[in-house]
């Protein structure tokens, strides 16, 4: 039998790969949720979070929990990162920041291209 190029190819994985097995990952994402009941807001990288979240909602009938992805790690590895908290905790909320889009490029780009068609129509 002859193996392609696209059958090696793991398309549409259920799983993130989180540690070192199927052990660990269940460790890994055990602890993360009991840190997130006991503690109702927990920082963690963005694919832990993230995986996390769906078990974290399975002990709940709803929706109760939010993601917020934070700056970047300072280590090394610059590691995307988030928090994951419970909805309605008594800790001060987290202030959602909203990018500034004005000084963007493709936005400078049509900032010149509408200037260009103002003066073109003007005269």
């Amino acid at each position: 039998m002859r193996l392609s190029a696209a059958s090696l190819i793991s398309h549409g994985r259920v799983n993130r790969l989180l540690g070192l097995g199927p052990r660990s990952r269940l460790d890994l994402l055990r602890n993360l949720v009991t840190a997130l009941v006991r503690h109702e807001r927990i920082e963690a990288p963005w694919a832990r979070a993230d995986e996390m979240q769906g078990y974290a909602e399975r002990a709940h009938s709803g929706n109760y929990t939010r993601l917020l992805q934070i700056p970047n790690q300072d280590s090394l590895d610059r590691a995307k990162m988030a928090v994951i908290e419970l909805k309605g905790n008594p800790l001060p909320p987290l202030i959602r920041t909203h990018r500034d889009t004005e000084k963007t490029l493709i936005n400078q780009l049509l900032k010149g291209y509408r200037e260009d068609m103002e003066q073109a129509a003007a005269p």
